[in-house]
């Protein structure tokens, strides 16, 4: 990895405090993981419409839009899958310095990575939630038909068929999508912002 020399950190005349107090929110990363058809997208954009109508300031990273942009030098081999939730973090952290709840929706399979991305961020600006649902349930849904790819032989290195997925043992909130509505998952996300005060 190419090291860049010369660089110096700029700080702010206006922190992050300072923008907390403007939005009167705290700011931190909400990371939904979970299989592919596991509500990730589905919950993080009716949950980003209702902290909308709260007036609180948002902003949601979803899986397939970086890759789109950011992301789209990276395939889907262990080391990209890696870099591209490093750089997903890299990203999150900015937003959450900008003063901004933001919400990512990415598979993120592997435990070190999302370990390595809560670190990066102060304490409690890391709040895991587990979109747990069984590989039957999300090949049922198979919103995107890449299950059926995936037992096909078309995509191969596909969470949940022939790639692992690692599951989360002490995340903030586990969202059982198999026995939740929509609604529920979004309103216990908000009861537990609002009762850890990162919403007034």
């Amino acid at each position: 990895m190419h090291e860049s020399t010369n660089i110096v950190w700029h700080n702010s005349e206006v922190s992050k405090q300072d923008r907390q107090e403007q939005n009167n929110h705290k700011s931190a990363v909400l990371w939904f993981t979970g299989l592919s058809g596991s509500g990730k997208s589905t919950v993080s954009v009716e949950l980003e419409k209702k902290l909308h109508e709260l007036a609180v300031h948002t902003y949601r990273l979803d899986g397939d839009n970086v890759r789109h942009g950011l992301n789209n030098n990276l395939k889907f081999s262990p080391e990209d899958r890696t870099e591209n939730i490093r750089r997903v973090g890299e990203v999150a952290k900015l937003m959450v310095d900008a003063g901004l709840i933001t919400l990512t929706a990415f598979i993120s399979p592997y435990k070190q990575d999302r370990e390595k991305v809560r670190e990066l961020l102060d304490e409690d600006e890391f709040i895991e939630i587990y979109m747990k649902a069984s590989v039957e349930t999300c090949e049922k849904r198979d919103p995107k038909g890449l299950y059926k790819k995936a037992r096909a032989g078309e995509i191969k290195g596909f969470t949940g068929i022939d790639a692992p997925y690692e599951e989360p043992e002490q995340a903030e909130l586990t969202i059982e999508t198999d026995k939740q509505t929509v609604e529920e998952a979004v309103d216990s996300i908000i009861d537990y912002l609002k009762e850890k005060g990162y919403l007034v």
